[in-house]
């Protein structure tokens, strides 16, 4: 089987072929294409990639390139992880929305919605191209952010896509670990969408151990996802930690106003790991590794890919995927993050029990949001963008939302065709 990934040259990249090496017995995966524009970091990471394959005793060769067309000639499965405007424009998703009070963060609020713009058309464009290339039964797993919006376009364009995010496989693995159990032995009811989900279960032989989670392991789990114990004992699930920018808003956007930018941190990361990856010796993964995120990112990705790819019966993975009546408040064609049966005809989510209000109007709200984010995403338009973020609970009033609007279409013009007329 041929894996292309586009954005091959990013530095979490070796995590996925670290996952791949650890996962010879059921993911047939002989040919791994990485593509990329930039052909320095593409060339840095396709050659620590090729010795951490052959470290491991993978026969699987890797290739780079910074052809698409070359890369996915041939793909049983795409995956796109890229990131329009690099760190650069991340740092301004983290800081430009702090001018109006908002939290600035590069998936969520304002932030997140001109991540959305830059790169909704680009994969849109991407995945044009693959299914002429590569074919219609081709699928693509979609990692880059923000997943669900990303997702969403892809899906409604008719491409064979689900999306995929580590936040739960990461809370999957320490359920497990804090009861004692195998990890897969964990099935998490995960409700709600990409960024803005809660565990509400955690069965173990059918027995929900959630409880016991948060009686035994509070304060741990309190500090992991930084809500307050008493408030997550009040809520009784728990949340993703991306819910403390909806939870804590203001007093994340004070901490902000006092922290380096995450996108500062991460480029200081990228470039300790690629100058790693350019050492010959270096044949395993740089224990460095783990500062620059995704946590499970690789196990995630190289299971999903299986489960799509393989012919075999349908495993259980929490992806993105359309709602189709899962939760009865929202569009059909809304797309959810939800525990979901998955084989080579795709994804299809699992039943739940009804979502309780103080989860399902948050979701709502958010949908809504995303909703009028693609719109602008797809149609272009200042008011559109406006209409974006009056609409995001963590904006909602016409000041901000002028203000903001403004300001992100300025900052982002090189990326929008539509701002430069």
């Amino acid at each position: 089987m041929k894996l292309a990934v586009v954005g091959g040259g990013s530095t979490y990249t070796p995590e996925l072929i670290d996952g791949i090496a650890g996962r010879r017995s059921t993911l047939d995966v002989d040919e791994i294409v990485l593509v990329d524009p930039d052909a320095y970091r593409v060339e840095a990471v396709g050659g620590f990639s090729r010795r951490l394959l052959s470290h491991a005793g993978h026969p699987a060769q890797v290739r780079t390139t910074q052809s698409l067309e070359e890369g996915v000639d041939g793909a049983s499965a795409v995956l796109i992880q890229l990131r329009v405007g690099g760190q650069r424009a991340r740092r301004s998703d983290e800081t430009f929305p702090h001018v109006c009070g908002c939290v600035g963060q590069e998936t969520t609020g304002a932030g997140g919605l001109a991540k959305a713009l830059r790169t909704v058309p680009v994969v849109l464009d991407i995945a044009e191209r693959v299914r002429k290339i590569a074919g219609d039964d081709t699928w693509i797993v979609n990692f880059t952010n923000p997943v669900g919006i990303v997702t969403r376009a892809l899906l409604n364009e008719g491409h064979r896509a689900v999306g995929l995010c580590n936040v739960a496989i990461n809370l999957q693995r320490q359920f497990g670990r804090l009861l004692g159990v195998g990890a897969d032995d964990v099935k998490l009811v995960h409700t709600g969408l990409n960024h803005l989900s809660w565990e509400r279960g955690a069965l173990v032989d059918g027995v929900d151990r959630l409880p016991e989670l948060l009686e035994e392991h509070l304060g741990y789990l309190s500090n992991e996802v930084s809500v307050p114990e008493k408030w997550l004992r009040r809520l009784n699930v728990v949340p993703s930690y991306y819910l403390k920018y909806f939870y804590a808003h203001d007093e994340q956007v004070t901490k902000q106003r006092t922290e380096r930018p995450r996108a500062d941190v991460v480029s200081d990361v990228e470039e300790e790991l690629l100058k790693i990856y350019l050492d010959p010796e270096q044949v395993t993964k740089p224990e460095s590794l783990e500062k620059r995120g995704g946590a499970y990112y690789s196990e995630a990705a190289v299971q999903l890919v299986h489960a799509l790819t393989a012919g075999g019966p349908a495993e259980e993975h929490v992806v993105n995927v359309r709602n189709d009546g899962t939760f009865p408040f929202l569009p059909d064609d809304a797309v959810i993050e939800a525990r979901s049966t998955v084989d080579s005809s795709g994804a299809t989510p699992i039943p739940q029990p009804p979502v309780e209000p103080n989860f399902s109007g948050l979701i709502a709200a958010t949908t809504a949001y995303e909703f009028l984010a693609l719109e602008a995403a797809v149609k272009g338009g200042r008011d559109r963008v406006a209409d974006a973020l009056l609409a995001h609970p963590l904006v909602g009033q016409y000041t901000k939302a002028d203000t903001l609007a403004d300001s992100l279409v300025q900052i982002n013009r090189e990326y929008l065709p539509w701002a430069r007329g």
